[in-house]
């Protein structure tokens, strides 16, 4: 049998084919090896498989910019923890920074965007204080973000006014006589939060909800206990349905009662803290604090203890290792 001679045509056009039959294969392995997000808020994708959630974040309100957005749409952390409650109460600068987000996204996880948590500066000392404020956590959601910490959290009233504050009034979970009343928030920052999320603003309106009371819900609350009159009330806080999260705040927490460094009456407060959130279930911030040889023990520790919450790339780095999370981060 005579085999037909292959012409520089043919050569060139088996090339072509052995060519674009690769790129095709890497193509198909490129696409199913990237990232498909289950949920949109990062943070509460993690929690829900079990896994503590670390963030990055200061005190130095720096970082509204969308520039500084873009840079940090590659973050190594789970969420961005953005200060508005020390730092200025700066809304325009907080959306150019959610754009920059959204421009320098998916993250290396496949989201749009990084989760944002923001401390708003109202405090939430009373219910008529936080409802005369709400007007604060109706901005900011507009801008997309995910979540909002209310600080010096003092009684249960005041979280719940929080927590209805946030919802949408198309919401049935804990509504009802004894509960949670509907939710006050207006639709109009739908339109432009869902583009930062990358939805229609229909889907918005559904998904913009709080977890876990809402197990589809995206939107993560949370309450900083940071002085004696919230101590007082712990356990009435923490049982207010619609908080996720939550944390000690042992700075302002030992201002209050007075404590100096290293008194130990100031670890028996935070301690008693964490265990009325742990009782409620609620994800708690703890793991990180301290280096030196037993640091990685530590932050075991912690999170063997409950603490589902840390901050700092090393901290992050330790406990993604002790708990196995799989890649990428």
């Amino acid at each position: 049998m005579k085999h037909a001679k292959i012409t520089g045509v043919g050569k060139a056009a088996l090339v072509c084919v052995a060519t674009c039959a690769s790129l095709f294969v890497y193509s198909v392995t490129g696409v199913a090896q990237t990232p498909k997000p289950k949920r949109i808020n990062r943070a509460i994708e993690l929690l829900e498989q079990g896994q503590p959630i670390y963030y990055t974040g200061s005190h130095s309100g720096t970082i509204g910019t969308f520039e500084q957005g873009k840079q940090d749409a590659q973050t190594w952390a789970d969420y961005i923890s953005y200060d508005m409650e020390a730092a200025p109460y700066d809304v325009a600068g907080l959306s150019a920074y959610m754009q920059g987000l959204a421009a320098g996204g998916p993250t290396r996880t496949g989201h749009r965007t990084p989760a944002v948590i923001v401390n708003v500066a109202v405090r939430g000392t009373d219910e008529a204080t936080v409802r005369a404020n709400s007007w604060m956590f109706e901005q900011v959601l507009a801008t997309g973000v995910h979540g909002i910490l209310l600080c010096h959290a003092t009684t249960a009233g005041a979280v719940k006014a929080f927590v209805e504050a946030v919802r949408y009034p198309n919401r049935e979970q804990g509504v009802g006589p004894g509960k949670l009343q509907d939710g006050r928030r207006g639709a109009h920052g739908a339109a432009t939060a869902s583009k930062i999320w990358g939805i229609s603003d229909q889907e918005y309106l559904q998904k913009a909800d709080v977890w876990p009371l809402n197990p589809n819900g995206e939107i993560l609350l949370g309450v900083k206990i940071e002085d004696k009159y919230a101590f007082a009330n712990v356990d009435e806080i923490v049982k207010v349905p619609g908080i996720g999260f939550g944390e000690g705040g042992p700075g302002d927490m030992a201002l209050s009662f007075g404590y100096k460094q290293g008194d130990p009456r100031a670890k028996e407060v935070q301690d008693k803290i964490f265990a009325a959130a742990k009782a409620q279930h609620l994800y708690w911030l703890g793991i990180g604090g301290g280096r030196g040889a037993n640091f990685e023990a530590m932050i075991e520790q912690t999170i063997k203890e409950g603490h589902m919450v840390g901050s700092g790339e090393e901290t992050a780095a330790a406990g993604r290792k002790f708990t196995k999370r799989p890649l990428p981060y």
